[in-house]
């Protein structure tokens, strides 16, 4: 037997060029065109080493087109990913995602091994509050349940009532049948839910470094520069998303598009998703406001291909921590996702 943890370095060979042509093809608009016979050494290494190991590989929709079309067997926004972690046979995961994806796929897979290739891949959400913040707000607000947004670490998620995303956010703040609801943590996300609903929002101050950065200004100068329409993420400021034709998660961007066929979109989100949707609407052309996040741009082929063929960086959560996060996060799956578009 093959002795996977002493592989070599892959390289380049000339029947890749053959091989793996519908994929470069792919690639060729999405990525700098010197950079494909570059990646497709690792692809390969990576599509076989997987095969070997009985792995399944889940991206999200902010990695690049690399990892997104070359080697992820399952893609799509956190929820999605959760609802896999949860239903695949394989019993390897590899999360390319952030530190908070890969906890919430071992607590929803707990007897699997959840890889995520580098451990410092964090969310600027998840680190803006603790589970001490947590149970500091629920004494100041005795009675009142917590909804925390995916984007949390699972000590976090342990201290909440339920796990909500940016595409049922609204559904689960909901079904806690209360005049009020703590929601945890990102304050954006937070006030565009306080505005779809009679329930009151009691908020945390937290943000997504990416999201953030976008101006009304710069929406609406690419708006009048180029003529398109926009789509904007919820985690992006109000004033943002005022300015947006259609607000929503990932997945519901993608379904938009879909139903409009725009000739011209501006994605207000992470710089990959729109490179991830170019290949799937070759009509639109797509505008892109451009912030990358650096937490989502640690994943590589290199450290993919590492973390499969030396079986690290295996996420391990407290059985305590885990099973009251299960519970929280299985409230969000039986509301599952209700967005309209």
């Amino acid at each position: 037997m093959t002795d996977l943890a002493n592989l070599p370095v892959p390289v380049w060979r000339d029947e890749l060029e053959h091989d793996y042509a519908a994929l470069a093809e792919r690639l060729e608009p999405l990525v700098p065109c010197l950079e494909i016979p570059l990646h497709l050494p690792w692809i390969e290494a990576i599509n076989r080493l997987k095969k070997q190991r009985g792995a399944v590989i889940m991206a999200h929709s902010y990695q690049s087109p690399e990892i997104f079309h070359g080697v992820a067997d399952i893609t799509g926004d956190s929820l999605g990913l959760a609802q896999a972690a949860a239903d695949c046979d394989a019993e390897l995961i590899v999360l390319c995602g952030v530190h908070f994806m890969a906890e919430t796929a071992k607590i929803l897979a707990p007897h699997k091994t959840v890889l995520l290739p580098d451990l410092e891949a964090g969310c600027s959400l998840a680190s803006s509050i603790t589970a001490a913040d947590v149970l500091a707000l629920r004494a100041q607000h005795p009675g009142v349940p917590v909804v925390s947004y995916a984007n949390t670490s699972a000590a976090v998620k342990a201290q909440s009532d339920a796990i909500c995303t940016s595409a049922n956010a609204v559904q689960v703040v909901e079904s806690m049948g209360t005049d009020q609801v703590i929601f945890l943590p990102d304050e954006f996300l937070g006030r565009h839910v306080a505005k779809q609903t009679a329930v009151e929002i009691i908020l945390w101050h937290g943000r997504c470094e990416v999201h953030e950065r976008f101006t009304a200004q710069e929406v609406r100068h690419v708006r009048e520069q180029f003529g398109t329409r926009v789509v904007a993420h919820p985690e992006c400021s109000p004033e943002v998303l005022a300015e947006a034709d259609f607000v929503g998660s990932t997945t519901a961007m993608g379904k938009w598009l879909a139903r409009e066929r725009p000739a011209r979109v501006a994605m207000v989100t992470e710089c990959s998703m729109a490179d991830n949707l170019k290949s799937q609407f070759p009509q639109t052309e797509f505008i892109k406001p451009c912030n990358l996040c650096p937490h989502m741009q640690r994943i590589t082929l290199q450290n993919i291909y590492a973390c499969l063929r030396d079986l690290r960086h295996a996420i391990e959560i407290p059985a305590d921590v885990s099973q009251r996060a299960r519970a929280a996060l299985e409230r969000m799956l039986a509301v599952g996702r209700r967005e309209r578009v």
